[in-house]
């Protein structure tokens, strides 16, 4: 499922992978746990959607909360930590 929400994600069919990524992100904090990788990767392209429907406050914040769950979960120096931090900055400016 978070395959065929990157694909529509790929074709700017923002809708529909944002359903699926919702449904991906819930299933996963459920299994495997809200701080496995997949599950911060499932909010981190959620934050991407959001982001290119205009919807910048709540990208924002939810990619404010994926970044401390990788610190927490990566540390502080991990690339994906780093991407979101990097996010982060950017788009708060």
């Amino acid at each position: 499922m978070a395959n065929l929400a990157s694909t529509f994600w790929n074709q700017g069919r923002w809708e529909e992978a944002e359903k699926l990524e919702v449904q991906v992100m819930k299933t996963r904090k459920t299994k495997p746990g809200a701080n496995h990788p997949d599950t911060l990767m499932s909010m981190h392209n959620l934050t991407f959607t959001w982001k290119d429907q205009c919807r910048h406050v709540d990208a924002l914040a939810l990619r404010e909360d994926c970044t401390q769950a990788r610190r927490r979960v990566l540390g502080e120096e991990h690339p994906y930590t780093l991407l979101c931090l990097s996010t982060v900055a950017k788009w708060s400016s």
